[in-house]
Formats: structure tokens, sequence, C-alpha cells
């Protein structure tokens, strides 16, 4: 680390992890494994149903099986240096091995949010013109609609990444969080932050708030729909085949406001790891739970696996 003036030109970060204190270390080891282990499991599984049953392989499994990858990269990306340091216990990590991090867990959490906008149009589709379904969601619409989520999630943080590069003076190389999350690498910058905080709101709105309003918007028109169906039990049936899309995406969302939209009077710096550890194992964890325990199709397609 070379000191130029009052900056500070790090060649390599420090991660304090999630607690220092020394009676912890094996239980939080223990429960980052576990919740690893299980976001890595459940994910395979419904990854194996919908590659190996032909009755899942629709466009509502086909964006399904994107977002277990995501989920499980997702992961593996915010907690494997985790697993790693108590494994090894060498705790730094190089200047380019955190931005690389930081880029790569800002892109997922980017095509999470685009992909289950693209998941709600798929259901608006298959609610209000359920005999163009097929037509309209056809493979090649699939393809590319997943496409573009990968695209332009991966797109959006390479800006971050280059005026990161061009500051590349912190005002220490300790990062007090088990990863290289974005807004904590912000808060170290030793000049600059206004032009991050710019792009960021820019972005915001474009991978955040955007999509957030076109889901909305296609549920509004899906409830529309469902109330315009005479029989009960229809109603109950339409609205069951995007119950499990709705549960997602509010987990998600909801967490994502706790933890960037809570009172400055509640913050900490160890109350902030705890709810990035929750929303950034959350999600990902209960993804497979929700779509199978709510969902017939994956229940049977498990069953039949199993018998097989």
């Amino acid at each position: 680390m070379m000191e130029d003036k009052n900056s500070t030109w790090v060649d390599f970060f420090i991660m304090k992890g999630i607690s220092d204190l020394p009676h912890l270390q094996t239980p939080i080891f223990l429960l980052v494994l576990l919740i690893y282990v299980s976001i890595f499991t459940g994910n395979s599984v419904i990854l194996l149903l919908i590659f190996k049953d032909h009755q899942l392989q629709t466009p509502m499994y086909y964006f399904l099986s994107h977002l277990s990858v995501m989920d499980i990269f997702y992961s593996t990306v915010t907690m494997h240096k985790t697993l790693i340091t108590y494994i090894t216990g060498d705790n730094t990590l190089s200047f380019s091995a955190c931005i690389t991090q930081m880029y790569f867990y800002v892109a997922l959490l980017c095509c999470e949010f685009l992909l289950l906008t693209v998941m709600s149009y798929d259901r608006y589709v298959a609610v209000c013109n359920p005999l163009r379904y097929v037509i309209i969601m056809n493979s090649r619409v699939c393809s590319a609609l997943a496409s573009v989520c990968w695209v332009i999630g991966f797109s959006e943080v390479v800006p971050a990444v280059f005026i990161i590069y061009e500051i590349h003076c912190f005002k220490t190389n300790k990062i007090n969080h088990f990863f290289c999350e974005l807004m904590v690498i912000m808060k170290l910058f030793c000049y600059k932050a206004y032009k991050m905080e710019h792009l960021i709101n820019t972005e915001s709105f474009f991978v955040a708030f955007l999509p957030f309003t076109l889901t909305i918007t296609s549920y509004f028109f899906i409830i529309r729909a469902i109330l315009r169906i005479h029989s009960s039990a229809g109603r109950r049936k339409t609205f069951y085949t995007c119950s499990s899309h709705v549960t997602v995406v509010s987990f998600l969302y909801t967490t994502i406001v706790c933890v960037y939209l809570r009172p400055t009077s509640s913050y900490s710096l160890e109350s902030e790891k705890i709810y990035t550890l929750f929303y950034t194992s959350l999600t990902p964890l209960i993804n497979p739970l929700i779509y199978s325990l709510k969902n017939k199709d994956v229940k049977t397609a498990f069953k039949r696996l199993i018998n097989k």
C-alpha cells in the first residue's frame, strides 16, 4: 500500500468479517456454510427438475432456471470469501479481487431485478392473453428476454468499476464487512464520491425502480383480469399460478428497502452486516422453497424424479 500526500493507494483490503468476537467464529462459519449449502442444493434441485422433466420445460420454468443460476452465483460471490477466511485465516483481498467481487455482486442483483420483471410479463401474458401465450412467449422470445437481462445487468455496472479504478484512493484499506459491498466501498473513497452517487441514482432508476414499476403494472392488469373471472375457483386457480412469483418479488424488494431505506438513527456497522447477510441469503434461500412448496408441477416433477 503506497501513500501519496493525503491519498492512500490501496493494493489490498483487510476484511474484518461478520464479527470480531472469538467465541462467535465457529457458529458464524457453520451458519454461513449451512446457508450456502442450502442455497446451492435447493437451486440445483430446481435446475435438475427443469432439465430432466419435460413438463417443466415451459417459459415460466425456463426463466426460473435462470433465476436459480443467478441465485447460485450470487450467494457464491457474497459468501465464498467468508468461508475461505474462516478455513485459512487469510482475511486479505487484493484490490482487483475486491472490485471483481463487487462487480459480480451488483451485476447479479441487477440481473435478478430485470429477470423478475420479465417473469411478471410472462405471467401477464399467461393470464391476460392465454390463447396467444404459446405464440407470444415462444422459445426465441424467451431466450432473447433472458439474454437481455444478463447483458444489461452486467453492462450497467461497468461504469462504476471504471470510476473506482479512476479513484483508486481510499481513506483506509480496512473494510468492516464480510464482502466488498458497493456502499461500504463508497464510504472509504478519498474524493469524488459524488460521481458514484450520481451514477447509482441514475442506474437505480433503470435496474430497480423502472423494473419494479413494470412489475406492478403487469400485476395491475393481472388482478384486473382475475377479478373479471366469474368463478371463484377459477379466480383462485389463476392467482395461484402467480403466487410464487409475487412472493419472491415481495421478499426481494422488502429486504432491499429494509437495508437501504431504513432510518439512519438505527444504523450501525454491526447491524449493517447482519442486514446484508440477511438479504443476500434470504432470497436465494427461499426461491427454491417457494417454487417447490407452492407449485404442484414442481412437487409432481420431484416425485417423478424420486420414483425413477
